[in-house]
């Protein structure tokens, strides 16, 4: 099966019925997609598929073949955080971490396609769950990189 993830091939052989998130994990080594729930509940194994933001590890990844698929790995680009991976380190998100790249595909998705969010559009498309309770943090850290992104100034760091 060929996967383009982050903008390159990858040819895996596994079968169709296996999770995109084992096959991410396990099989390419791309360990920044967690493992959280198993269901699709808790969001820790979030990507970007065709730049809508997936869960992953109740999803086969024959239905991710020649689908554009973004993972935690490809955010930063020319070694450059993104605008949320700035603003996450600014507003300190993370507690324990683990969720923590699911939350930014979402957060990195919601942005591309509503560059002002509200705190409403914010708290409905962050469906994520975040153990340490940081979701204050989130939505102010969604904030800044959505002004930063528009200002379309240098980041800071």
């Amino acid at each position: 099966m060929e996967l383009k993830i982050n903008g390159k091939i990858h040819n895996v052989d596994v079968e169709d019925g296996m999770p995109l998130l084992w096959v991410l994990r396990d099989e390419l080594n791309m360990t920044g997609t967690k493992y959280g729930c198993g269901v699709s509940s808790c969001g820790a194994c979030t990507v970007m598929i065709d730049g809508e933001a997936t869960r992953t590890c109740t999803l086969p990844a024959s239905t991710a073949a020649g689908k554009d698929i973004r993972t935690i790995e490809g955010v930063a680009q020319g070694g450059q955080l993104s605008a949320v991976q700035k603003a996450w380190i600014e507003h300190q998100v993370p507690q324990c971490g683990y969720c923590q790249s699911g939350q930014i595909m979402v957060a990195e998705a919601l942005l591309d396609s509503n560059p002002t969010p509200t705190d409403e559009d914010i708290d409905k498309a962050m469906t994520n769950i975040c153990r340490c309770g940081t979701y204050q943090r989130v939505r102010a850290a969604i904030h800044t990189a959505a002004k930063w992104r528009a200002e379309q100034t240098t980041l800071p760091g």
